[in-house]
């Protein structure tokens, strides 16, 4: 449970009672303490969120964020975090970089000391609870034109709140901002074409697993989630991957799920043993993995295009038998990962505003290859909350479709600047974190 924030000092007894009505006034509706939310599937069961705004209506309020940003919001009760990294001015910075600067990358030569920093806001008001650097360092690669030093979202279990800045480390702080520990020992990341480093950290338990993809020596890591101590490592073969482990049960046990350019791969959560494997995916996979009902779905759409559905009771190599229960290889997601809701599969072909919708269960087509007004081109990962699925495109434009069989928009609205970022969702309010601010979309 987060750290409380009181609004009366009244005496030392009163306050621990005080402080757990507040929040359990705030937190109605479930947290969403991950970048894809409580279930890692991009959706929440509670919830109602606005369908409706634009740049000057619906928006509670909005904060400014320095840094660009890409990495996603986390909520917990009536704290939002966001990572960024805050480049001196007048370096050859990530900041410098254009929304449409296409395939240019930065070389390591110039860049400047960088602040790698997380940002705890008040849900209510939007003001800066606290902020604290992680670290300051001059980054020993550049990054793609549309990336940025601090792409990992954070993650917390209202405890702890962590923070994942790749080759810099990850970093743990309660959830009031002090520093707990911080791991700092995992290498330096040397990335496809030097794009820059983006995975983010899954807790399950007390674990927080570390992917560490890269054109280097790969490997997963389970860490003990209080003191930072390595529990396991598993080397993988696997060049550049930008995806994040999902953790899913299975017969008892706990499966942990990760993309790859060669396979997907299924651990062991206690041991880091690999269970399962299947190839077919395309190069530097992005798209992270969704789960439900004894199936997992994992794809990828670089260069190739492929999604497969596996059954979680697979050993070894499990390409071409009865444990890979549909597959596609058509319009599949890159850098936005699919969307699972009340049994559907939805998914952006490529970088594209494109949307297909599956039935998860058999694969059979529900709406293909459907054109959303107004989108373009997709970073961040479609969400669905209160019988709606909400689809961001980099323009910052949010499509809000009926989640549903057929595709039916509802509204189209936008925050008037670029969005990277997954959204989050708690309660009545949606969370968008633009390249500057930070926006609370509320009734």
């Amino acid at each position: 449970m987060s750290r409380n924030h009181y609004f009366f000092r009244l005496c030392a007894f009163a306050l621990p009672v005080l402080g757990n009505l507040a929040n359990a006034q705030q937190a109605v509706g479930e947290n969403w303490g991950h970048w894809r939310g409580p279930t890692g599937n991009g959706s929440v069961a509670s919830g109602n969120p606005p369908t409706r705004w634009t740049e000057s209506t619906g928006i509670k309020w909005k904060t400014a964020i320095p840094g660009r940003g890409s990495g996603s919001p986390i909520v917990w009760n009536n704290q939002i975090f966001v990572v960024s990294a805050v480049t001196q001015k007048g370096s050859n910075s990530e900041n410098s970089n254009s929304r449409n600067s296409g395939r240019r990358r930065q070389n390591a030569t110039g860049l400047g000391k960088t602040k790698f920093m997380i940002f705890c806001i008040d849900r209510k008001s939007g003001t800066k609870i606290w902020e604290q650097t992680a670290t300051e360092e001059t980054p020993h690669q550049g990054v793609h034109g549309t990336n940025n030093f601090a792409s990992a979202s954070p993650c917390t279990d209202g405890k702890h709140v962590y923070a994942f800045f790749g080759s810099r480390g990850l970093f743990c702080f309660t959830i009031d901002g002090k520093p707990v520990w911080q791991r700092n020992d995992f290498g330096k990341m040397n990335t496809r074409n030097g794009f820059g480093e983006g995975s983010s950290p899954t807790l399950a338990g007390d674990k927080i697993l570390v992917p560490w993809d890269h054109d280097g020596p790969s490997a997963i890591y389970a860490l003990n989630k209080y003191t930072g101590a390595t529990l396991w490592k598993t080397d993988r073969e696997e060049p550049t991957n930008w995806s994040t482990p999902l953790v899913v049960p299975h017969n008892g046990k706990k499966q942990v799920i990760l993309n790859g350019q060669n396979y997907a791969r299924a651990y062991d959560l206690e041991t880091g043993q690999e269970l399962w494997r299947c190839g077919g995916q395309t190069q530097r996979p992005c798209a992270s993995a969704v789960a439900a009902d004894g199936l997992v779905f994992v794809g990828s759409g670089f260069r190739g295009s492929y999604l497969g559905a596996f059954k979680l009771g697979g050993q070894g190599d499990i390409a071409r038998t009865s444990s890979v229960a549909w597959s596609v290889d058509e319009d599949t997601p890159d850098v936005a990962s699919p969307l699972l809701s009340n049994g559907r599969l939805y998914f952006h072909k490529a970088k594209t505003g494109i949307l297909s919708c599956l039935q998860a269960e058999s694969g059979k087509p529900l709406f293909s290859a459907t054109r959303v007004p107004g989108i373009s081109t997709t970073y961040a990962s479609p969400i669905a909350a209160g019988g709606h699925v909400y689809l961001t495109g980099r323009k910052g434009t949010t499509v809000v479709i009926k989640d549903a069989s057929q595709f039916e928009i509802v509204a189209t609205n936008s925050v008037g600047e670029g969005v990277d970022a997954t959204p989050a969702v708690v309660d009545n309010q949606l969370f968008i974190r633009g390249e500057k601010h930070l926006f609370c979309i509320s009734d």
